[in-house]
């Protein structure tokens, strides 16, 4: 693998440097993958990445962290995330502790000297947005289902985003020394904001192809033979073709190819399939529903 460029903006020097160098460390990508992450470098821009749970969202950042040798840093949102969770906050019990040594010891300081003191860097707790703003070393902050947090975090979010920099009333503005390279996923359960997706690059990654997906259960699963991989994947895409509760994600492809593999299957047959959907499926109704499909595509 080439080695890290850990310049921003200079990091890939080309969108096939982009898809090689992420198959060497297992996240096999296309053609479009490669190109938005390469850009987003260049550009300097987030990438949005929006699809269905467990189709590689995640994983891409974690993969562009790996292969480029940056850190990497995880903001996971929720529902009722705010800013002390996602910018910082101040350690409220060692600030507490050193007003307590203060009247203790009595050393005469004035309240002007002892607040300037517990609003200073050692009582700092600094979460995921700005440990990336103030990181020195090369960062991809992931910024993971942002479209569970409510309008108001967004629009901190964007702010963040936009100037790459973060106020502390109590400290001044801390500016980012180099721009790191971010990746928010959105599993789409709302809509984002307009402004958010103006601000970045847009990938979308819903299910692989027949021959991605099986090219990724072969580099994925051990021991898997080529048939039964083929197999696999073509009884994954029947499934997915049905109107279930939850289709069945990529990583849930590979866990069922996983269970075969265990189970000492070569090759599919009905009964095989039948047995063990409750691997690939997670509700009652819809491994009922793709049984019925499977029997009769068999049939």
């Amino acid at each position: 693998m080439p080695a890290p460029l850990p310049v921003p903006g200079d990091r890939f020097p080309s969108p096939g440097w982009v898809n090689d160098s992420l198959r060497s460390v297992g996240y096999l990508a296309d053609e479009g993958i490669a190109s938005v992450v390469f850009l987003a470098d260049k550009l300097s821009k987030p990438v949005l990445v929006e699809g269905p749970a467990g189709t590689g969202k995640t994983q891409l950042a974690k993969s562009v962290a790996e292969m480029s040798g940056a850190r990497l840093i995880r903001l996971q949102c929720y529902e009722g995330l705010d800013e002390s969770k996602a910018l910082y906050e101040w350690n409220y019990k060692k600030q507490l502790l050193r007003i307590q040594a203060e009247q203790v010891t009595q050393q005469g300081e004035t309240w002007e000297q002892l607040e300037e003191d517990i609003f200073s860097e050692p009582f700092l707790l600094a979460r995921p947005l700005l440990e990336a703003i103030r990181a020195t070393e090369p960062v991809v902050l992931l910024i993971d289902e942002v479209d569970r947090v409510e309008v108001e975090t967004e629009a901190l979010l964007l702010e963040v985003l936009s100037d790459y920099q973060v106020s502390v009333p109590e400290m001044g503005t801390v500016k980012a020394t180099q721009i790191p390279l971010v990746f928010l996923t959105s599993n789409n359960t709302r809509e984002l904001s307009e402004a958010l997706k103006r601000r970045c690059l847009f990938l979308h990654l819903g299910y692989p192809s027949l021959e991605r997906e099986r090219e990724i259960v072969l580099a994925k699963v051990p021991g898997i033979h080529q048939d039964l991989a083929d197999q696999v994947v073509r009884v994954v895409k029947l499934v997915r073709s049905l109107e279930l509760k939850k289709p069945p994600s990529v990583s849930e492809t590979l866990d069922w190819a996983r269970a075969l593999v265990l189970l000492g299957a070569q090759r599919l047959d009905t009964d095989r399939v039948q047995g063990t959907l409750h691997v690939l499926l997670k509700y009652s109704s819809d491994i009922e529903r793709a049984a019925q499909e499977v029997a009769a595509a068999s049939s």
